[in-house]
């Protein structure tokens, strides 16, 4: 079974972009339920990294200036796999997130694959 069949496209999935501000990507991840969404640049095609809600609330409670972008407490950056990639590099590399970011032949973000 290819990987690209139990990925979630993209287009279905809760994002934001990199120039979103802390304060409204606390928003969106309250208003969704996740605890992390991905985020993309501007073009809604690159893989940035990941923004976690915790984080968030960590950054908040010390103080912190929520209207700096997500790039601020970007996490996961370099944690992605190829649409095409075998499964044993796709069990090595999800082990420690909630889902990990699924790129195209291109490089572009595709979607997410989940533990699930």
């Amino acid at each position: 079974m290819l990987i690209k069949s139990l990925v979630l496209k993209k287009e279905f999935l809760t994002t934001v972009k990199e120039t979103v501000t802390l304060e409204d990507a606390l928003k969106i991840l309250e208003d969704s339920g996740f605890r992390c969404v991905p985020i993309l640049d501007e073009s809604g095609t690159i893989f940035r990294g990941n923004i976690y809600k915790m984080h968030i609330y960590r950054h908040k409670s010390q103080g912190g200036d929520m209207s700096l972008p997500v790039t601020y407490l970007l996490k996961n950056a370099t944690k992605t796999i190829p649409v095409n990639a075998p499964f044993f590099k796709v069990f090595f590399n999800i082990k420690d997130l909630p889902y990990i970011a699924v790129l195209d032949e291109n490089a572009n973000f595709y979607g997410i694959l989940t533990h699930a």
